[in-house]
């Protein structure tokens, strides 16, 4: 187990940060019983063949054409709001978005969310995670035809079984994971007074102080849950930078765009970087949207 003060500061490392994996194959029905064989023969009738296997269902094509749908995913302690800056920007320039309400009560259970809201998509997607909303992106973009491919702003990325707990192993200490309390349900909150300096010093204090009123508590236990399966292996990937981050390491985020083999878009930002920094975040995002139709053409 590891200690109290430890499991704080690798969940606030989280913030801003599916449901069960799909199965790949249908059970193949057994074979008859030698004991009904016997029986059907004694009988005089014959023995029923055995049902024909259900093959498994092929993956449907991706989708092509140009991306013009964007989904957005949020992390922990904040709530869809929090990328109200960037969908403005987004919708600005002609696309179609969508900001998934995570529950933030499991790792399934925003993997649903963020699923009911890509069924709902006409046309090829731009999944984009922030902090812990990149842990449920990579769920569930590698069981998603419609998602062309990810965006993780200051995200984390697991490789195949990995837990958000077992990324950020990998990075040190963060200031913010002294504002972190749990309580007595098992729900994760950052101390408020802290929420400005540790996540958003870049954002007007006033506005800080209204997101930290309005967070949205993460369970603890959602730390733990490992990924089934991995989207970025098989899609192409971007990763924004946040370079004066006090909650997931720079560091840490440099290794993780490393090692899923994503384009690097440095922002000189704090953690919040989709509510001080919406402009570049949306410039970010248009740019791996572009590109994606220019290769689907």
């Amino acid at each position: 187990m590891l200690p109290k003060r430890l499991l704080c500061a690798a969940a606030l490392c989280l913030c801003f940060a599916g449901v069960s994996t799909s199965a790949l194959a249908q059970t193949v029905p057994a074979a008859q019983q030698p004991a009904d064989d016997a029986a059907s023969q004694a009988s005089g009738q014959p023995t029923p063949a055995p049902a024909p296997a259900t093959a498994s269902k092929p993956p449907a094509a991706a989708l092509g054409g140009p991306v013009r749908n964007i989904v957005l995913v949020h992390g922990a302690f904040v709530d869809g709001s929090s990328w109200n800056g960037v969908v403005a920007k987004l919708q600005q320039k002609g696309y179609h978005v969508s900001s998934v309400q995570n529950p933030l009560t499991s790792l399934a259970d925003d993997v649903a969310a963020t699923r009911r809201v890509l069924d709902r998509e006409n046309g090829p997607v731009l999944l984009v995670g922030h902090s812990w909303g990149g842990v449920v992106i990579t769920e569930v973009a590698a069981n998603a035809p419609n998602v062309a491919g990810l965006v993780y702003v200051a995200a984390l990325a697991p490789q195949l079984h990995e837990s958000a707990m077992d990324v950020m192993k990998a990075g040190g200490p963060m200031p913010a994971g002294q504002s972190i309390s749990k309580d007595a349900n098992g729900f994760l909150w950052i101390d408020r007074a802290r929420y400005h300096a540790d996540l958003a010093a870049d954002v007007p204090e006033t506005v800080a102080r209204v997101l930290a009123a309005a967070q949205v508590p993460i369970a603890a236990s959602a730390f733990d849950e490992p990924v089934d399966q991995v989207g970025w292996k098989d899609k192409p990937s971007w990763y924004v930078l946040t370079t004066k981050d006090h909650a997931v390491s720079p560091d840490l985020q440099r290794m993780i765009a490393a090692r899923i083999g994503a384009k690097v878009v440095p922002v000189a930002s704090s953690h919040l970087a989709p509510v001080s920094h919406a402009g570049a975040v949306a410039e970010a995002i248009d740019h791996a949207a572009r590109e994606l139709s220019r290769q689907q053409q």
